[in-house]
């Protein structure tokens, strides 16, 4: 095995919510639609969201009720003005707002928002 991640997906019950928050709030073109598995188009890492009763029949470790934050996207944006702009836009379009931008002390300018399943996402960019 190569130390490479190729693919991140996140496991939803709600998969109608999370397709239309990922392709309405966020702006992922959605690039395969099986109806419980949807991958959308991005460059570097494949990313998709998939019903989590798809593994149920693999492990029983997925029926487990998540607890607590697991993970974060980062998503990068032009300038710390786009992280302004843009944390306003996707609240507006219905993102739960978690922190508003700020400068961080590692020189970037970091808004944090959730998505429909209250993962907790970041929107960020280098200060210069």
């Amino acid at each position: 095995m190569k130390a490479n991640i190729n693919l991140v997906t996140i496991w939803t019950n709600d998969i109608v919510k999370m397709k239309c928050f990922y392709s309405d709030v966020l702006g992922f073109k959605v690039k395969n639609d099986l109806g419980n598995y949807v991958e959308f188009e991005n460059a570097g890492v494949r990313f998709a969201i998939c019903m989590r009763d798809v593994m149920y029949s693999y492990s029983s470790e997925y029926e487990k009720k998540s607890m607590g934050q697991s993970f974060e996207l980062a998503l990068l944006c032009e300038d710390p003005n786009d992280v302004d702009e843009s944390f306003k836009e996707i609240v507006r379009k219905g993102a739960t707002p978690i922190q508003e931008p700020k400068n961080m002390p590692w020189n970037q300018r970091t808004a944090l928002f959730a998505d429909v399943d209250g993962n907790i996402h970041e929107i960020f960019a280098e200060i210069i």
